[in-house]
């Protein structure tokens, strides 16, 4: 199946021809980025998807999924509440001629959608063409460019210098789940920065403790170790740790250059 969990296996397949019976024939097919995706989904990930359509949702088709959505969340079970995508028409999923095009999105979570560039990104697109999984229609790669190394690499030198103040405008500091996010978010830019593909939270976690100067591992491994904790709103940072992380922000932000 899809994933190892079967409650999302189950909730991915009626999603799927939900999603196909309310597009009709502008559905072209729906996949798993993500986590899910790179083969270390957990728990604690949320499942990422993409639904690709021939044109963007508009009229009632955008009603009725937005009437969808509203009522997955409210659904029993867990996975209900942890999954999250957007709805791309194939002309701009195609290559970053593409980007900046916003698409209908579903935040983790949350029961309204929005139109937003969130999925709309190299990093997405490099995922999909490499690692999509295919819930129904074409293959991806018949849907989605490669993504050169290059191109990946400058869009992560851009996004570098702004990754500390992009979370800031979202997230609180006062949260342990916070401080493990940022430190996995610079790993990950930094991995696609050196090598020009994309990494799971995990691997970029790691890759990093065996490329970067040993002064980071111990802030590193608290960070894995730390993963179960998951997202708890009264769970605050550990002692020190951010501290470390500001630190680890500011020497990651020197790759930029």
């Amino acid at each position: 199946m899809f994933t190892r969990f079967p409650e999302l296996n189950a909730l991915l397949t009626g999603f799927t021809h939900a999603v196909r019976d309310l597009l009709g024939d502008t559905f072209v097919g729906a996949y798993v980025q993500g986590s899910f995706a790179l083969g270390a989904g957990d728990a604690h990930s949320d499942c990422d998807f993409i639904v690709a359509t021939t044109e963007l949702p508009r009229g009632d088709a955008e009603t009725e999924l937005r009437r969808l959505h509203d009522g997955i969340p409210a659904r029993p079970g867990f996975w209900t509440q942890h999954i999250e995508g957007s709805y791309a028409d194939t002309a701009s999923l195609r290559d970053a001629g593409g980007l900046g095009v916003p698409w209908l999105f579903c935040d983790h979570g949350h029961r309204e959608l929005i139109w937003d560039t969130h999925c709309n990104n190299l990093h997405t697109r490099w995922i999909l063409r490499n690692h999509g999984i295919t819930l129904a229609g074409p293959p991806i790669a018949d849907l989605v460019d490669e993504v050169p190394p290059d191109a990946l690499r400058a869009a992560m030198r851009a996004d570098l210098p702004e990754v500390l103040r992009g979370i800031r405008t979202w997230a609180s500091f006062d949260l342990a789940w916070t401080q493990r996010y940022t430190v996995t978010t610079y790993c990950r830019v930094l991995y696609s920065l050196q090598t020009g593909r994309v990494a799971s939270k995990r691997g970029a976690l790691e890759w990093a403790c065996r490329n970067l100067e040993a002064r980071w591992r111990p802030l590193l491994t608290q960070v894995m170790d730390d993963r179960d904790r998951g997202w708890d709103p009264d769970d605050p940072p550990r002692p020190g740790s951010l501290d470390a992380t500001y630190a680890f922000a500011a020497y990651a932000e020197s790759f930029a250059g």
